[in-house]
């Protein structure tokens, strides 16, 4: 059930066999639930502990409040542990050190009883608390121990209890592990926004004010760099269109036409009095100067 497997035992019968699959199907999953379960009031256990441990320092100190025990006792059991849960990193400390004490307490008995080295025993122990089981050493094997029974009693406990130590904290690594990966895919995809946002700017530059990329680019949100083109440009905080400059520019545009053509015409004529009463004579822009220029060459000719 525990999915070591030494393989010194094995069914040899067809029914045996078949026996086996239903029989391991629920015996290992009901093992897989124990050992979910053992860290789970291991948790409990150590959350009971730090609280323990709180409310007697609070004791000591005399800063314990009557509402606060009111409250603490009113609420449920899982409601006042909820927030003295350990932290992941205090719980696979504390089950590493069980692992290495439980294998060195098996290591000593089985040393003296099996006639291991140390270094064999403990790697007997890790192998089966692992449940990887090679097989290479299985104990209860010989049949001149003196105290048969005493001794698989203890080697069932040790292994139940290195099985349970080693499993849990295989479980607390791979959240370790899973909380490493997610931080270095958070630093990556912010670094990669980063020089997206970077590329966008770089090749999108201010028409207008280009010498203020470099003070203005925080400004800009990744969202609307990377958005897909609409009416023909790129929305952004920055950026803006022909289109937008030449409707945000009508005046100096038209200024600045006025100035061309008078430049072109010799410098700028006389006005005349009936071209002054003119309602667009004093306008600005296309129509004003189209206006001013049609009034001149009725007064040529």
């Amino acid at each position: 059930f525990s999915s070591v497997g030494f393989g010194m035992t094995t069914p040899a019968t067809i029914g045996g066999r078949i026996f086996l699959i239903f029989y391991g199907l629920i015996g290992c999953a009901a093992t897989i639930l124990f050992f979910n379960l053992f860290l789970e009031r291991i948790i409990t256990l150590l959350a009971y502990i730090m609280k323990w441990f709180h409310g007697r320092q609070l004791q000591r100190s005399g800063a314990l409040v009557t509402s606060e025990r009111r409250a603490s006792s009113n609420s449920g059991e899982e409601g006042s542990l909820e927030g003295w849960k350990p932290s992941v990193y205090y719980v696979m400390l504390i089950l590493g050190f069980a692992a290495i004490v439980i294998a060195c307490s098996a290591s000593a008995m089985y040393t003296v009883i099996e006639g291991w080295n140390y270094i064999d025993s403990l790697y007997f122990c890790f192998v089966a608390f692992s449940t990887i089981g090679f097989g290479d050493l299985v104990s209860s094997q010989k049949a001149e121990y003196k105290n048969q029974g005493f001794y698989r009693l203890g080697n069932f406990l040790f292994i139940l209890m290195g099985v349970c130590c080693i499993y849990s904290l295989f479980n607390v690594i791979s959240i370790v592990i899973k909380q490493i990966l997610n931080w270095m895919l958070k630093k990556l995809e912010c670094r990669y926004c980063h020089r997206c946002q970077k590329k966008n700017l770089r090749h999108h530059r201010n028409a207008v004010n280009p010498g203020n990329f470099k003070h203005r680019r925080h400004d800009v949100s990744i969202d609307t760099v990377c958005d897909s083109e609409t009416d023909g440009r790129r929305m952004s905080g920055e950026m803006i269109s022909v289109k937008d400059f030449l409707a945000s520019n009508k005046v100096s545009l038209a200024i600045m036409q006025k100035q061309l053509s008078e430049t072109a015409n010799g410098g700028p004529r006389q006005s005349y009095s009936h071209s002054r009463h003119n309602g667009f004579s004093g306008g600005i822009g296309a129509l004003a100067i189209m206006n001013n220029r049609l009034a001149e060459t009725s007064v040529d000719r």
